[in-house]
């Protein structure tokens, strides 16, 4: 399965700026589909209400997934790769 990865940074409430990739099937091209999944991986790490846009939010590149990743994404539709200041 092909990947689309779009890189993505929220600044936090305290400061530091969270840096995590968005990987979406690559045929998903909805810009707002994509940053709602970002928004429910947020609200996940209890950050309600933040907004993205393309300028929190962009396309990086294609690339293939692994069957871990893959079997992720059959069941939830995305898939996030935390970066930095995730926690």
């Amino acid at each position: 399965m092909k990947i689309a990865v779009w890189d993505t940074y929220v600044r936090k409430p305290n400061g530091p700026v969270m840096h995590f990739d968005i990987l979406v099937p690559e045929h998903i091209q909805d810009k707002d589909k994509i940053y709602n999944f970002g928004k429910l991986y947020l609200s996940g790490k209890g950050l309600i209400d933040y907004s993205l846009t393309a300028h929190e939010c962009q396309f990086c590149h294609i690339e293939s997934a692994s069957a871990e990743i893959q079997k992720h994404i059959g069941e939830n539709g995305f898939y996030i790769i935390e970066m930095e200041n995730c926690n």
